[in-house]
């Protein structure tokens, strides 16, 4: 037999208990990872931080793995959906005005990021030791790619010849981004926010438009693609 709930969650349906239990250990989570890190986050850690006990563990996570994932998971969404939102603002504003979409995106993932470092650390720092949480850090880094990708086609007006330019140019841009935010994170570069912010904005656009010359060069000279080595022949 089922025993009455009681204290604060007296009245409270069981469904909404359970997802408020399951937000406190989340919450929990990203405390210690973005804190003492991966090597003080356990499952006795985690519930003293909820102040919750390992029953109500695991009637929301399986295991400790599925709890770091959950949470990385939530914290990159979140940033996702941010900059994009911010880069859709900008774009309705003023189609043509590349460094104001650069700025909207940069400044919303950097200012998401770091006005809680711990979602920076938990993003791009823990995730490296962990193997769960470094598939996630390579898909968010594809994601981050894909929407430096998906912008600089809708801002350059790419073709499908130039598909492998963009590739390239997005994937180093975002391990640029992210490499920059560790660094700047750690204090190991010495410039305020909003300079990180527009320098990178602009480089951001530079990139972009020198990618843009080498598209349109390799366009009007013959001979100028370069075959992925698994191309059909």
């Amino acid at each position: 037999m089922s025993t009455p709930a009681t204290g604060v969650y007296a009245g409270v349906p069981a469904a909404q208990r359970h997802a408020e239990r399951r937000a406190r250990l989340m919450a929990a989570a990203l405390e210690l990872l973005g804190t003492v890190g991966w090597s003080g986050t356990t499952v006795r850690a985690v519930c003293a931080e909820a102040k919750l006990t390992p029953r109500f563990f695991y009637e929301s996570f399986p295991d400790l793995d599925a709890l770091v994932v959950a949470v990385f998971d939530e914290v990159s969404a979140t940033t996702t959906a941010r900059v994009l939102a911010a880069v859709r603002t900008a774009v309705a504003e003023d189609p043509a005005d590349r460094l104001a979409h650069a700025r909207a995106a940069i400044g919303t993932l950097v200012v998401d990021l770091t006005d809680d470092p711990r979602r920076a650390r938990v993003v791009f720092v823990e995730a490296l030791g962990h193997e769960a949480l470094a598939r996630r850090r390579l898909a968010s880094m594809r994601t981050l790619a894909g929407l430096i990708a998906h912008q600089g086609r809708a801002s350059f007006g790419t073709t499908a010849r130039d598909e492998g330019l963009v590739a390239v140019t997005s994937s180093l841009l975002a391990g640029g981004i992210a490499e920059l935010l560790i660094a700047w994170l750690d204090g190991e570069v010495e410039v305020t926010r909003d300079e990180l912010v527009e320098d990178c904005a602009e480089l951001l656009v530079a990139v972009g438009e020198g990618a843009a010359r080498i598209a349109r060069r390799r366009a009007q000279v013959p001979g100028t693609d370069i075959e992925p080595p698994n191309s059909a022949r």
